[in-house]
């Protein structure tokens, strides 16, 4: 029976769950900012879709004038993150990273 209304029934209840989980991790603070990119590797990690291929040249060309001594390591070089073989990519990128001497990155393209 309704408490407010003793002539309606009651409201159902249902038990729902949170579409929120538990945090897995801890949170960590960032890198401190670069003050200057030049004579910086900086790595360009993509997963391959919204047209990357067409944007990183466009980011390249823009830190480039203003940091020109900036070097760049295209996201070949670290393979491609989102499918399949993820596990694989991303357990090889930190000696990756390390091999190519990376400064700082420009990870994924988003629409």
């Amino acid at each position: 029976m309704n408490a407010k209304n003793p002539t309606q029934p009651a409201e159902p209840h249902y038990a729902v769950l949170s579409p929120l989980s538990r945090k897995n991790a801890g949170t960590t603070a960032g890198a401190p900012r670069l003050a200057d990119l030049n004579d910086k590797t900086v790595c360009e990690i993509w997963d391959g879709i919204f047209r990357g291929e067409t944007i990183y040249p466009l980011v390249r060309e823009h830190i480039k004038a203003k940091f020109p001594r900036v070097r760049f390591v295209d996201p070949s070089a670290f393979g491609n993150f989102y499918g399949a073989r993820d596990r694989e990519i991303l357990s090889a990128l930190p000696e990756k990273l390390k091999a190519h001497g990376v400064d700082a990155a420009i990870v994924g393209i988003g629409a």
